[in-house]
C-alpha cells in the first residue's frame, strides 16, 4: 500500500437536567436539546479541514443521550425535532437522508429539514428505489417484476433532482445513485447497463450546471461492476464513485483502486456495516449494537485507510463527504469522533512527508 493514496499526478435555552422521578423529556413536550460538550471536540473540528464534512446516517437514536442529547428522548421526537440538536454538533456537519430511497419526498420536507440546521450544514440525499432498483419488489425484498423506470432520467428529474434542489437549496451537498443488486439479466448486459445510467448521470449532470457544488455519486451493491466501463461511465460524466462499505462488497483498500482512477476529484463515501456482520448482517449488528451508544465492534483497519483518504483528498483541495452508520462499530458519534483524530494524525503525518520530499 503506497504511504500517500493520492499523489498530485494522480437552540433554546435548556430546561435544566432531569430529576429522578421526572417523565423523559419527549413526554414533556419540550424542544430536544443538544449535549454538553467539551472544548477539546471544538478544538478538534476547528482543526479538520473545511472541505470535510462528516455525519451520520440518520439522527433518531436515544442512545446518543450525553453525545449528541442532553437527556432521554423518544425516538419519535428524536425524529421529528432532533435535527436541530444534531447539526449543533460541532463533529456533525451533514447527514445521509436514507428515507428518500424508499419513498420520493416533496420540496416541503426537503425545506424543513433545511430549516432545522445552519446555512454551512450539508445533505447527502439517497435517490429512490424506484428509480435506481431494477426490480419491482415485495413487501420480503424479493423482487417481483422488471421495474420499467430503472434509471429513468425523466423521472429522476422530477421525483429527485428538482425537489431537492428546490427544497434544500445551497444545503444539499451530494445527491446519491445506490444501485439495488441487479438482477441476473442485467449483469449479463453491461453495455446496455452502462449506456443507460450514463445517460441518467448525463442527465443529471445537465440539471446542474447552476449548482457546481453539489456532488453526484453512485454507490453500487455488486462488485462486478468495479470494472472499467463502469469508471468511463463516471469519468464521462462528472460524476464520483461514492465507497460502500459493508460486507456485499470488496474491502475499502479494494474499492480505492476505481477512486483512484477518477483522480483528482472529491470523495463520497458512507461506512454502512462492519465487515464481521457478512453481506446480510444488518439484523446482527442492530441486536449487537444496541442502544448505539458505545463503540462494541471496532475496526480501526477501515478507520486508518479512510482517514488517510480523507485526508489526501482534502490536502489537495477536494471536498469530502463521510456517512457512518452504527452498524459500523456500534456508535456513530464515537466512530465519527475516532476517525476526526485519525485524520488529523493522517494530515500531519501528510504534511510531514511532503516537508520531506521537498527538503531532500
Amino acid at each position: 500500500m503506497q504511504n500517500d493514496l493520492f499523489e498530485e499526478a494522480l437552540p433554546p435555552e435548556d430546561d435544566g437536567p432531569e430529576k429522578p422521578g421526572t417523565a423523559p423529556r419527549a413526554a414533556r413536550n419540550t424542544g430536544v436539546q443538544p449535549a454538553p460538550r467539551p472544548a477539546v471536540m471544538d478544538e478538534m473540528a476547528g482543526a479538520l479541514p473545511p472541505l470535510l464534512h462528516m455525519g451520520a446516517s440518520t439522527w433518531s437514536y436515544p442512545g446518543w443521550e450525553g453525545l449528541v442529547w442532553d437527556g432521554a428522548y423518544d425516538a419519535s421526537v428524536l425524529a421529528k425535532k432532533g435535527l436541530t440538536a444534531y447539526a449543533q454538533h460541532p463533529l456533525l456537519r451533514t447527514i445521509c437522508v436514507d428515507r428518500s430511497f424508499w419513498r420520493p419526498l416533496t420540496v416541503s420536507q426537503y425545506a424543513t429539514y433545511a430549516g432545522q440546521a445552519p446555512a454551512d450544514f450539508r445533505f447527502v440525499v439517497k435517490c429512490p428505489s424506484v428509480i435506481t432498483d431494477a426490480l419491482v419488489r415485495a413487501e420480503d425484498g424479493r423482487g417481483r417484476e422488471a421495474n420499467p423506470a430503472f434509471l429513468d432520467p425523466t423521472l429522476a428529474a422530477t421525483a429527485f433532482v428538482q425537489p431537492t434542489l428546490e427544497g434544500l437549496g445551497a444545503q444539499l451537498g451530494v445527491l446519491v445513485f445506490q444501485l439495488s443488486p441487479l438482477s441476473w439479466d442485467w449483469m449479463t448486459r453491461p453495455t446496455e447497463l452502462f449506456a443507460r445510467l450514463q445517460a441518467l448521470l448525463a442527465s443529471v449532470q445537465s440539471q446542474l450546471t447552476q449548482h457546481p457544488e453539489v456532488i453526484v455519486a453512485v454507490e453500487v451493491r455488486d462488485p462486478e461492476l468495479l470494472v472499467p466501463a463502469f469508471a468511463d461511465v463516471l469519468r464521462a460524466t462528472g460524476t464520483t464513485f461514492c465507497l460502500g462499505l459493508h460486507g456485499k462488497m470488496p474491502p475499502i483498500e479494494i474499492q480505492l483502486d476505481l477512486l483512484r482512477t477518477l483522480w483528482p476529484g472529491p470523495l463520497v463515501c458512507r461506512w454502512n456495516l462492519n465487515r464481521r456482520f457478512g453481506a446480510y448482517g444488518y439484523e446482527d449488528a442492530q441486536k449487537a449494537h444496541a442502544p448505539f451508544s458505545e463503540i462494541r465492534s471496532p475496526d480501526p483497519h477501515t478507520r486508518a485507510l479512510l482517514a488517510r483518504t480523507i485526508a489526501g483528498i482534502t490536502g489537495r483541495g477536494q471536498r469530502a463527504y463521510v456517512t457512518v452508520s452504527n452498524d459500523a462499530e456500534g456508535c456513530a458519534p464515537r466512530s465519527i469522533a475516532l476517525l476526526a483524530e485519525a485524520v488529523l494524525q493522517a494530515a500531519a503525518d501528510d504534511r510531514q512527508r511532503r516537508a520531506a520530499r521537498l527538503s531532500g
